[in-house]
C-alpha cells in the first residue's frame, strides 16, 4: 500500500482473501459502499459536534470514527486505515487489542469474578500488584506502598500531593515550567500554565529554547543552581515545600527529556533538604522511553511515583507508589469508587509482564534511536524543522518559521541553533497543517509544546521495522508537502 492509498475494506460476508476483497469487485459497487461509509461517518461526527462539550480536543484535529483496531492500525467507519502514532496519548504500550490483553480481559469475564469491588483484595488485584512491584526501580520496590486512585492520572497526582503534604506538614510544592500533570485542580496547580497557587515554578532544562539561552549541560546546571538558590535564600519568599514534582520527560510540554545529570541533581537537592521527590511517570512509564521507568536512565529513585496510562493495558487505572515511611494516611483519607477496576488490573498485569518478558523497553530504545536519526536527517533537509528530540518512542519534532530571524544567542555561550544562532519562532499553523497532511496520508500524530508547534510521535512499543519505515515515510512526505506547498515562501 502506498502512503496515500486508501484501504479497500472487504464487503461484509466476503473473506479478505477473496477476489472481491482484493479489489476485483465492480468499481461502481466499491464507490457506492465507500460513499455510504463516508456518509455514515459524517453523520456520527455531526452528532458528536452537536452533543458533546466544546472542551473536546482530539476529535477536532482528528475527524475520524474508529470502528476496528489492531496493533498500530486503526480503521475508520469510512473504510480508511491509519497508522496510529498517538496510541491513546501513550496509553497503548502494546498497541490496540493486543492478544495478551484481550486474553486477560476474557479470562476475568469468563471466570464470573466480580468486576467492581472498591478496594477489597482479589486474586486479580494481587497479581497486578505483584507484577507492578516486580518492575519498580530497586530501592523503591522493597519498601513500597501503593494507593489505587480514581481512573485517571490526574487523580493519582492529586493523591501524591495530598500524601506529601500530610507526611511533611507543609503545603507548598516545587514544579517546573512547561509541566503537565493533569486537569483537576491540584494537578493544574503544578502544571506550567497555572496562576495564583501554592506552587513555585522552576526552569525545566531544554536545549532548543533554554530559558537561560545556552542549553546543554550548562543550561541544566544553571537551572539546578537556581533551584538551590530559591530553596536556600531566606528572602526568596519560598518556604520549605512539601514536595517536588517533575516529569522525567515532559510530554505535553513538547517532548523534553530531562538530562540524567540534572535528574540526579534534583534528587540530591531534595534529599539534602528532606523534600519528597515525586516522579510523574504517567506517560513515560512501562518502557516508553527505553527503560521500564524513565527515572532508571539517571539511576534516580524517587520517593513517590505517579503511574497511569499504560499500566492499565488500555483500560482506566491510576496508582501512586511511594516509600512506606510516607504512609501516614488514616483509613479513607483518599478513596475513589472506581479504584478497584478488575478488568484494568488484569489487562495491566498482562501488559507489564509482556513488556518485561519480551524486552520491549529495549526495543523502544533501538527503534526510537533509528527514528531520531532519520528525523534529524529530515531536519537537515527542511529548515522548517527547528529541533528533533526525544527518548525511546517518545519523540517530538518542533516546527518553526524558517523565514523568521532566529533569537540572538548570548555571547560566549554555546547555542543550539545552526551557525551559533538561537531558535526561530514556533510555527503552530505549520504544525497543524503537517498533522492534517499526515492524517490525509494515513498517519495519526499529536501536537504539543507551549505553542502547539511540536509534532509528537508515540507509537506502540510493538511497532515493527516495516511499520517504522512506513511511519517515517509518511511523516517525511507530509512535511515535504507542506514545506514546499502552502507554507513555502
Amino acid at each position: 500500500m502506498t502512503v496515500t492509498e486508501t484501504a479497500v475494506v472487504p464487503v461484509k460476508g466476503e473473506p479478505e482473501g477473496s477476489a472481491a476483497a482484493a479489489g476485483e469487485r465492480p468499481a461502481r459497487a466499491v464507490t457506492h459502499r465507500t460513499g455510504e461509509a463516508r456518509a455514515a461517518q459524517e453523520d456520527i461526527l455531526r452528532r458528536q459536534s452537536a452533543r458533546e462539550s466544546a472542551a473536546r480536543t482530539y476529535a477536532r484535529a482528528l475527524p475520524i470514527v474508529p470502528v476496528r483496531a489492531r496493533g498500530l492500525t486503526i480503521e475508520g467507519a469510512d473504510g480508511r486505515r491509519y497508522l496510529d502514532c498517538l496510541s491513546g496519548a501513550g496509553t497503548l504500550a502494546l498497541g490496540h487489542n493486543h492478544p495478551v490483553v484481550l486474553e486477560a480481559i476474557r479470562k476475568v469475564l469468563d471466570s464470573g469474578a466480580p468486576l467492581h469491588v472498591l478496594d477489597l483484595a482479589t486474586p486479580v488485584k494481587d497479581a497486578f500488584t505483584t507484577e507492578l512491584f516486580r518492575t519498580l526501580p530497586p530501592g523503591l520496590a522493597d519498601r513500597a506502598r501503593v494507593q489505587f486512585c480514581g481512573p485517571a492520572g490526574t487523580d493519582a497526582v492529586e493523591a501524591a500531593l495530598k500524601l506529601v503534604r500530610l507526611a511533611t506538614g507543609r503545603t507548598g510544592v516545587l514544579a517546573f515550567t512547561g509541566a503537565y500533570h493533569g486537569m483537576t485542580a491540584g494537578a493544574l496547580e503544578v502544571s506550567g500554565g497555572a496562576t495564583e497557587v501554592r506552587v513555585t515554578r522552576l526552569p525545566y532544562p531544554q536545549d532548543y529554547r533554554c530559558p537561560f539561552g545556552v542549553g546543554g549541560e550548562y543550561g541544566a546546571e544553571l537551572g539546578a543552581r537556581w533551584t538551590e538558590s530559591v530553596l536556600d535564600d531566606t528572602k526568596s519568599g519560598v518556604p520549605l515545600p512539601a514536595g517536588m514534582i517533575l516529569e522525567p520527560v515532559q510530554g505535553e510540554g513538547g517532548v523534553h527529556p530531562a538530562p540524567d545529570a540534572w535528574m540526579r541533581r534534583m534528587r540530591q537537592i531534595t534529599e539534602d533538604r528532606s523534600i519528597p521527590l515525586i516522579a510523574d511517570e504517567v506517560q513515560t512509564g512501562v518502557g516508553r522511553t527505553g527503560r521500564f521507568w524513565a527515572v532508571e536512565h539517571s539511576g534516580v529513585v524517587p520517593d513517590v511515583m505517579v503511574l497511569s496510562k499504560a499500566i492499565g493495558g488500555s483500560l482506566p487505572l491510576a496508582v501512586v507508589v511511594y516509600r512506606d515511611d510516607l504512609d501516614l494516611w488514616q483509613p479513607g483519607a483518599h478513596a475513589g469508587t472506581f479504584r478497584g477496576n478488575q478488568l484494568a488490573m488484569a489487562a495491566g498485569a498482562a501488559t507489564l509482564a509482556h513488556v518485561r518478558e519480551n524486552g520491549l523497553a529495549e526495543r523502544a530504545h533501538s527503534v526510537g534511536a533509528r527514528m531520531l536519526t532519520q528525523l534529524r536527517s529530515l531536519a537537515a533537509e527542511f529548515p522548517c524543522i527547528g529541533d528533533v528530540r526525544g527518548r525511546g518512542l517518545m519523540i517530538g519534532v518542533e516546527l518553526v518559521d524558517p523565514e523568521a530571524a532566529p533569537r540572538a544567542a548570548p555571547l560566549d555561550c554555546p547555542a543550539p541553533g545552526p551557525g551559533g544562532a538561537g531558535p526561530r519562532p514556533a510555527a503552530p499553523a505549520l504544525a497543524a497543517a503537517v498533522q492534517q497532511e499526515c492524517l490525509r496520508r494515513g498517519l495519526i500524530v499529536e501536537l504539543g509544546g507551549r505553542h502547539a508547534g511540536v509534532v509528537r510521535l508515540l507509537p506502540p512499543l510493538t511497532i515493527s521495522d516495516e511499520q517504522t519505515s512506513a511511519v517515517l515515510d509518511r511523516f517525511a512526505d507530509a512535511v515535504a508537502a507542506m514545506a514546499r506547498g502552502p507554507f513555502h515562501h
